[in-house]
């Protein structure tokens, strides 16, 4: 991955600013790609602006700078790369949008057997949607979480021997900045009970109010 800044990029109106863009040395993602798909990069759902056979280069809005860590992309790093699911597709994993919900920090890492343990400290707005054996996306790969401490702050998981030949974690360290992006379901079922919940509180005010206005 080649990470650059551009101070010359075309605005919708014709006039130019600054900006950073992406370019990324791919071969069998780029099938049957065109101008505007969709790769995940780490995790990062993104839009290609150019490619040919052999790279695609994309472009990082503000946003996508200030909550990934792909930022701190040094040229020559490697990054996992996936193409958005067609919608006739087989699903094997957990559904992930590439909408990154905040930056972790590997905590430990830890051999068992021919596994491997990672332990990470998501940011707290983020950890309150994380629970043992729910769904987890590090850096895009669909993974299941094993134990996780809502008092300390932390959660783990881990990876199998074929997992971590195709993904780039293992060759991180502790300390190393990760892209989370947690279960959507958990967000939805937490605004519908947010709704509910408001209702039961003005059920309940008001059933207390009748009471005291009986004899």
């Amino acid at each position: 991955a080649n990470l650059r800044k551009n101070a010359q990029m075309t605005m919708w109106d014709g006039s130019t600013s600054q900006g950073y863009e992406l370019t990324v040395g791919a071969s069998e993602v780029l099938g049957g790609a065109y101008l505007g798909c969709s790769i995940a990069v780490n995790g990062v759902c993104l839009t290609v602006t150019e490619f040919d056979h052999e790279s695609f280069t994309v472009g990082l809005a503000p946003e996508t700078i200030r909550r990934t860590n792909l930022a701190e992309l040094e040229s020559g790093a490697a990054v996992n790369l996936e193409r958005a699911l067609a919608a006739d597709g087989r699903n094997s994993g957990h559904y992930v949008q590439g909408h990154v919900d905040g930056v972790g920090i590997i905590e430990e890492m830890r051999a068992d057997g021919e596994a491997l343990w990672v332990r990470v400290r998501p940011p707290a707005e983020v950890m309150a949607y994380i629970v043992p054996k729910g769904f987890i996306a590090v850096d895009g790969t669909s993974l299941t979480v094993c134990e996780s401490n809502a008092v300390e702050g932390w959660f783990d998981f881990m990876l199998v021997s074929y997992t971590q030949s195709k993904i780039i974690l293992p060759k991180k360290t502790v300390g190393a900045k990760v892209n989370l992006e947690v279960d959507v379901m958990g967000k939805y079922v937490e605004r519908a009970m947010s709704a509910t919940a408001s209702r039961l509180e003005q059920l309940e005010a008001r059933v207390v109010e009748l009471e005291s206005q009986l004899p």
